[in-house]
C-alpha cells in the first residue's frame, strides 16, 4: 500500500505562487496515476490537476488551467503541484491520492482515488 505526504502549503497573497509536494512510499509508485483534490470549508472535495504513472498526460480542472502545473519524478517518489497566480478562490486544503486503475489515464472522479495523505492547508489573501 501506497502512504502519500503532502506539503509546500501556506499563506500567500493573491497573484503569488506556491509548490505543493506530494510524496510516497512504496516502490511501485511509477504505476500508479496521482490526482490533486483540495476542498474549502463546506465544499465538496474538487479535482485540481492529475498526472498518469509515466508522466505523459496530465488533466487539469477548468478553474486552474493555465495557472497550475502537475508534474512527477518517479526516481523520488514525487509528485509537485506548481500553483501560479494565485486567487482567494483557490484557498483549501489540498489532498493527493492514487488513482484506481492501470495507472495509464487520468480521471477526474474523486471517487477513484485511494490512499489520501493529511492534506496541506494553502491561505491565498486578497
Amino acid at each position: 500500500q501506497v502512504q502519500l505526504v503532502e506539503s509546500g502549503g501556506g499563506l500567500v497573497q493573491a497573484g503569488g505562487s506556491l509548490r505543493l509536494s506530494c510524496a510516497a512510499s512504496g516502490r511501485t509508485f511509477s504505476i500508479y496515476a496521482l490526482g490533486w483534490f483540495r476542498q474549502a470549508p463546506g465544499k465538496e472535495r474538487e479535482f485540481v490537476a492529475g498526472i498518469n504513472g509515466s508522466g505523459t498526460s496530465t488533466r487539469y480542472g477548468d478553474s486552474v488551467k493555465g495557472r497550475f502545473t502537475i508534474s512527477r519524478d518517479n526516481a523520488k517518489n514525487t509528485v509537485y503541484l506548481q500553483m501560479n497566480s494565485l486567487k482567494p478562490e483557490d484557498t483549501a486544503v489540498y489532498y493527493c491520492g492514487t488513482a484506481l486503475g492501470s495507472g495509464t489515464v487520468v480521471i477526474p472522479r474523486v471517487e477513484l482515488y485511494r490512499n489520501w495523505g493529511q492534506g496541506t492547508q494553502v491561505t491565498v489573501s486578497s
